[in-house]
C-alpha cells in the first residue's frame, strides 16, 4: 500500500489547542478538563482513520497529563459522529480503514480502559463508530435532539463488537431490533433502553456534560479503577477474528460499493430495493 504524508498546508496545527494528528479534531483545555471536538462539518463529522486514532491519542494524552482530570468528547453542529467515512475523503487520509482496523487504531478499548473519566456529550446524530464511542465512554450525556442507529449490517459488516456489547447492555431482543432493522432511536428511546445515561435539553448539553464529568472526577481514582475494571470484565471480549474476516469479505465490499453508489446492495431482493443510502 502506498501512503503519503499530508503537507503542513493540508493539516495545519490548530492554534487553540494541542495537536492530535488531524485537522478534524480540536483539542482544548478548559480548566481541569481536556475537550476533544469532532470538527469536520463539511462531511458531517464522518470519521477518517486519523480521527479515530486521534480520539485514542486524546485519551492517552489526558491520562498522562497530571494537570488534566478528565476528557469530554463532543461534536460540531447537529452531528456527534456518524461513523467511518466510507467515501475515503479527507486531507488527513494517510491510512485506509483495513490497515487502521488491523493495527488497532480504533479508540474503543482505550476508552473502556481509561484511568481518567471520559464523558461523551452527544450533540446530535450518533451512529456506527460514533455510537460505539459513546457506549465505550464512562458516561454519555445526550441532547434531546440526538438520534442513534447501528447500520453495520446494511454495509455487509458483521460487527461483533456491537452484537456482543449491545446484548450485554440492552439484551439480545433489543439488539436484534437495532441491528437487523437499522432503525433510528430517539434520545428518549435510547435513554429508556439504557443505551445512554442522561438526556438534557439541547441548549444545556455542554453545562450538564461538564458537571457530570466533574462529579466523576471527584471520585477516588484507585477505587474507581477497580469498579471500572469489574464493569469492563462484565462486558467482556468480542470476536475480533470474525469481525476482521468480515471486513474483507464479498458482502462488505458490495456494501461499501452500494453505499457509494446510493443503491441497494445486490443481496436485497429486487422487490425490496430502494434508491438512496440506508
Amino acid at each position: 500500500m502506498t501512503s503519503t504524508q499530508p503537507s503542513t498546508t493540508d493539516t495545519p496545527r490548530p492554534p487553540d489547542g494541542d495537536w492530535l494528528g488531524t485537522q478534524f479534531l480540536k483539542f482544548t483545555r478548559e480548566g481541569p478538563f481536556g475537550v476533544c471536538r469532532l470538527d469536520r462539518p463539511e462531511a458531517r463529522n464522518a470519521m477518517t482513520p486519523a480521527m479515530y486514532f486521534g480520539i485514542k491519542y486524546a485519551v492517552k494524552h489526558v491520562e498522562s497529563n497530571p494537570d488534566l482530570a478528565g476528557l469530554l468528547l463532543t461534536g460540531t453542529g447537529d452531528v456527534f459522529a456518524p461513523g467511518g467515512d466510507m467515501g475515503g475523503g479527507g486531507a488527513d487520509n494517510w491510512m485506509t480503514f483495513g490497515p487502521a482496523l488491523g493495527m488497532d487504531a480504533l479508540p474503543f478499548d482505550t476508552l473502556r480502559q481509561s484511568a481518567k473519566p471520559v464523558v461523551a456529550a452527544v450533540n446530535g446524530l450518533c451512529q456506527g463508530g460514533g455510537l460505539q464511542i459513546a457506549l465505550c465512554a464512562d458516561m454519555a450525556v445526550v441532547s434531546d435532539r440526538a438520534t442513534f442507529r447501528v447500520p453495520e449490517l446494511y454495509r455487509g459488516i458483521a460487527d461483533t463488537y456491537y452484537s456482543h456489547m449491545l446484548a450485554r447492555l440492552i439484551g439480545p431482543v433489543r439488539t436484534r431490533d437495532l441491528m437487523f432493522t437499522g432503525r433510528t432511536l430517539t434520545a428518549a428511546e435510547a435513554h429508556d433502553w439504557g443505551l445512554v445515561a442522561r438526556v438534557v435539553p439541547h441548549d444545556e448539553l455542554g453545562e450538564a456534560a461538564r458537571e457530570v464529568l466533574a462529579q466523576c472526577c471527584r471520585t477516588a481514582p484507585a477505587a474507581r479503577t477497580v469498579v471500572k475494571s469489574s464493569l469492563d470484565n462484565y462486558i467482556g471480549l468480542y470476536d475480533r477474528i470474525g469481525m476482521q474476516a468480515s471486513l474483507g469479505a464479498p458482502e462488505s465490499i458490495e456494501g461499501f460499493m452500494a453505499f457509494k453508489e446510493r443503491r441497494s446492495p445486490s443481496w436485497v431482493h429486487p422487490d425490496l430495493r430502494i434508491e438512496g443510502r440506508l
